[in-house]
């Protein structure tokens, strides 16, 4: 077991620790909001990790096929844990229809990936998916301390913990919308140039196997 496969195996560890610092049994509701603030740091440091594992996994050459397995697994596990969780937990920022989306949309981009690789080509992450993942985060964290304040007091300076979760929610799925048409693109084009390839090799083929005049006439005899 490598360092990177480790750590995500830390990342899908941290899916029951997450449940339970949003669960009513967590024994931590104190007043000063030690649930939110534990299961704010449960949750980022999971997205921490995300790009932690990937990222040594690269730089050491230590990409195998487990992780190539637990890596994406991982990731739908914290997401699907996350926004299931929060519908029940902050429902005024969360809904649930928010939630099928995204939900849906990673799923989507997996199976996507999932067919580009057993056709032999690969769908890059694109810069919008890799900002939708930064307001993601962004979004969980805010809806999860939402639960405990309205705004937060820094010196004299206001900030509206609400109004950053509500914003960022929106936001989130509106790239989530966009990111999931622009794999979905980049998968057609992709997959249509492949089956073109396929085709023409096919007539090629088709045609070099062509029977010999001698041969055509045995047959017609």
């Amino acid at each position: 077991m490598n360092l990177p496969n480790s750590i995500t195996l830390t990342r899908i560890a941290s899916v029951p620790l997450l449940i339970w610092a949003l669960s009513p049994r967590f024994p931590w509701h104190g007043a000063h909001g030690e649930q939110e603030l534990i299961a704010s740091a449960i949750f980022i440091t999971a997205s921490v990790t995300d790009g932690l594992d990937g990222f040594l996994a690269r730089r050491r050459g230590q990409i195998t096929t487990l992780g190539m397995l637990l890596d994406p697994l991982a990731d739908k596990l914290m997401v699907t844990a996350a926004f299931i969780l929060l519908v029940a937990y902050n429902p005024h920022v969360m809904k649930p229809w928010i939630a099928v989306l995204v939900i849906g949309r990673e799923f989507l981009v997996s199976g996507l990936r999932s067919i580009a690789s057993s056709e032999g080509f690969t769908i890059q992450a694109s810069d919008l998916g890799k900002l939708k993942t930064v307001v993601q985060i962004v979004a969980v964290v805010a809806a999860i301390l939402n639960h405990r304040w309205d705004t937060w007091l820094l010196g004299w300076f206001p900030i509206s913990i609400k109004l950053i979760a509500i914003t960022a929610t929106y936001w989130m799925t509106i790239l989530s919308i966009i990111s999931a048409t622009d794999y979905f693109v980049g998968f057609w084009n992709k997959i249509d140039h492949v089956s073109t390839g396929t085709r023409r090799r096919s007539s090629v083929l088709s045609r070099k196997k062509k029977p010999t005049p001698a041969v055509e006439a045995v047959i017609r005899d």
